[in-house]
């Protein structure tokens, strides 16, 4: 890809519980080394993973309640209050379980409610988990992560023109303007969106998470494999560090920066 060819931020997501709803934003401030504000946030564990909140480090996403095995979750539409700290939960439309995740009763009223309604999932109590400023991501760095609408509708051709909804890859930015696959040749270079900076540092392999309609909430399709067939990966967007602040929002242009002279 060249340095000409810029692309338009369509949607913007953060995921504050992992695994559980996306909440669309219309602008966010990026700041350096850090994730979207509360994106990941907190985690269900499903059973003990000897995470510490008091030191938090990274765990592998089969410690929590997630997707790629869990696909009842995407059956749950959640909200998260970032004045309150309050997560409501709906289901069918009807709230089924709601608690400040700062609280102790808060915690255990979500926990409750994974504990009555998701046993056959369950390898142990479920546990809310968070970690100051820590983020609960499928990797160890704090990353944005990026999927390119081009890409998504080369799949659909590759799946005989089925539908596939952009949500399934649960990205946080989704842009137009590339060329299907063109994202994946851009790990080592760097995005200029505004005054925000954001460092290409990693492709993402996707797992069978992408299989599950996000609105139906059933395993439909095989997207890890028919990427293995077509293109011999099975890598669908791309992770980026903040290394620049920077506002950032719908309709902004997603530009690939030159590189300086030395």
């Amino acid at each position: 890809m060249t340095a000409s060819q810029t692309a338009e931020i369509t949607s913007l997501y953060r995921y504050p519980i992992k695994g559980l709803t996306p909440e669309p934003l219309p602008r966010v401030l990026l700041r350096a080394g850090q994730t979207l504000p509360a994106d990941r946030r907190y985690a269900i564990e499903n059973g003990p993973s000897g995470f510490d909140p008091e030191q938090p480090q990274w765990k592998p996403k089969i410690q929590f309640l997630m997707l790629a095995r869990n696909e009842r979750l995407a059956s749950l539409d959640s909200r998260f209050e970032d004045a309150t700290n309050r997560l409501t939960i709906r289901k069918d439309g009807q709230i089924v379980a709601s608690g400040d995740l700062e609280t102790e009763a808060g915690r255990a009223a979500i926990e409750d409610y994974f504990r009555a309604n998701f046993q056959p999932e369950l390898k142990g109590p479920p546990k809310i988990l968070s970690g100051r400023d820590h983020s609960f991501s499928d990797v160890a760095r704090k990353v944005v992560s990026i999927i390119n609408i081009g890409s998504v509708r080369a799949i659909e051709t590759m799946l005989g023109g089925t539908k596939v909804h952009p949500l399934r890859f649960r990205g946080n930015l989704y842009v137009k303007g590339w060329p299907a696959w063109s994202e994946l040749d851009l790990v080592g270079q760097t995005l200029a969106i505004g005054q925000a900076r954001l460092k290409v540092v990693k492709r993402i392999v996707r797992c069978p998470a992408v299989n599950v309609d996000p609105e139906t909430a059933v395993r439909d399709l095989e997207i890890p494999p028919t990427l293995s067939r077509n293109l011999g990966h099975m890598d669908c967007g791309i992770y980026a560090e903040v290394i620049v602040d920077g506002e950032i929002g719908l309709g902004d242009a997603v530009a690939v920066e030159e590189p300086k002279l030395v």
